[in-house]
C-alpha cells in the first residue's frame, strides 16, 4: 500500500550537513509518505545533497519578518508551512526550543501533538504516535482525532538510510507574523558549543557513557571510553552535584533523556530519577563492584568491576579494533 500522506520535516541547523536527527526524520518521513523539508534558513550545498540522498522531495524555504530564533515567529511560519504544503504529518526532532515551536503551531492548527513519539502507520493508513512512558515501562500507542498530526521524535529512534539522489523542488513563502508573535524583540543571540569538547550532542548521541558515585570524582576514564567510541558523556545527579560534571551531562527525569543505540553506566546504582531518563535506549551495559546493584536488574550486560580497570581495557579493545578496520 502506498500511503498518501504529506509529511512536513523541520531542518534545523541547514547551514553545513544536516544533522543526525534530522537524518532520522526524513527516513521516517519516506516510510509515512512524501516528505517535504521546510527550513527557516538557507540551505547549504552539504544539506542540499542530503535532501537528495534522504528522499525529500520539495524543500520550502520560508521567509520571516522577525526572526526564527522567537519561537512564536517561527511557530506561525511553521504553521503557514504546514497548511501551504497540506502536510498531514509534522516531524520536528527533540529540542527545547522545537518542543516550543511545534506545541505552538499545532494549538494554532488545532492540531495534535505527541512529544518524544515515533509515528506509525496502521494497516489502513491512519497514523498513530508510539512512545514508552514510566521510565520506559509501559509502551503507549495513541490515534489523532485531528486531521493533523504533530510529533518531536527523540535522535536514534531509527537508524537513517539514504537512497539513490532524487531531484526536489523548491519554493519560497513569504510569511507575515502577527504583533502578538512579535512583541518580544531579539536584541542578541550567544551560541555556547557543549563547553567546547568535540563530539555529539549528549542527546543525539549512539553511545552514551555516564558516570556516577562510583567515579569517586574522576571521568578521565569515562571520557575516554567515550572518546574511543565516538560518543557522549553523561553523569548521573549525584555526579553534577558534586561538581564533578557540569549540568548539561545530567541525564534523568531532572536532566536530558537519552535514547542511544548503547548506554554504558558506570559506577551507577541506577536510581529511578536516573533510570527514567535512560531506560529506553537499545542496549544498557552496567560496569560496577556491587553485583547487587539496582542498575543490574535493567542492564543487557551486567560487568562486575572497577571501572577503573574496565572502562580504559573497553577504550584499548575499541580502538584496537578500529585500528585493524
Amino acid at each position: 500500500m502506498t500511503s498518501q500522506h504529506t509529511v512536513a520535516v523541520l531542518i534545523d541547523h541547514a547551514d553545513g550537513p544536516l544533522h543526525s536527527p534530522v537524518r532520522e526524520l526524513l527516513t521516517i518521513a519516506r516510510e509515512l509518505g512524501h516528505p517535504v523539508a521546510v527550513s527557516f534558513t538557507p540551505v547549504s550545498d552539504e544539506a542540499r545533497r542530503d535532501l537528495s540522498t534522504l528522499g525529500a522531495e520539495e524543500l520550502v524555504i520560508v521567509q520571516l519578518d522577525a526572526s526564527h530564533h522567537l519561537t512564536p515567529v517561527a511557530a506561525e511560519g511553521l504553521a503557514a508551512a504546514v497548511t501551504d504544503i497540506g502536510a498531514d504529518i509534522v516531524l520536528a526532532s527533540t529540542t527545547f526550543e522545537n518542543r516550543e515551536i511545534v506545541a505552538l503551531a499545532a494549538r494554532q492548527l488545532g492540531a495534535g501533538l505527541v512529544a518524544d513519539a515515533r509515528p506509525e502507520l496502521t494497516t489502513d493508513g491512519k497514523i498513530v504516535a508510539f512512545k514508552r512512558v514510566f521510565a520506559g515501562t509501559w509502551d503507549v500507542w495513541a490515534e489523532f482525532s485531528t486531521g493533523i498530526a504533530f510529533f518531536t521524535v527523540r535522535a536514534n529512534t531509527v537508524q537513517a538510510s539514504e537512497i539513490d539522489p532524487v531531484q526536489f523542488a523548491e519554493r519560497t513563502i513569504q510569511v507575515a507574523s502577527s504583533s502578538r508573535a512579535k512583541a518580544a524583540r531579539l536584541e542578541a543571540r550567544e551560541y555556547h558549543p557543549g563547553h567546547g569538547e568535540a563530539g555529539p550532542a549528549l542527546a543525539e548521541a549512539a553511545y552514551v557513557v555516564a558516570g556516577g558515585r562510583g567515579t569517586l570524582g574522576d571521568f578521565e576514564p569515562v571520557h575516554d571510553l567515550a572518546d574511543a567510541l565516538g560518543g557522549a558523556v553523561g553523569a548521573t545527579r549525584d555526579a553534577v552535584d558534586e561538581g564533578w560534571v557540569d549540568h548539561d551531562a545530567q541525564i534523568g527525569q531532572t536532566g536530558v533523556t537519552v535514547a542511544p543505540r548503547v548506554y554504558i553506566g558506570a559506577g551507577i546504582s541506577g536510581a529511578p530519577h536516573h533510570r527514567g531518563g535512560m531506560q529506553a535506549s537499545q542496549t544498557i551495559i552496567a560496569v560496577n563492584t556491587d553485583p547487587e546493584t539496582p542498575l543490574f536488574e535493567i542492564a543487557d550486560f551486567a560487568v562486575v568491576g572497577d571501572l577503573a580497570d574496565v572502562l580504559p581495557q573497553a577504550a584499548r579493545a575499541i580502538r584496537e579494533y578500529r585500528t585493524r578496520k
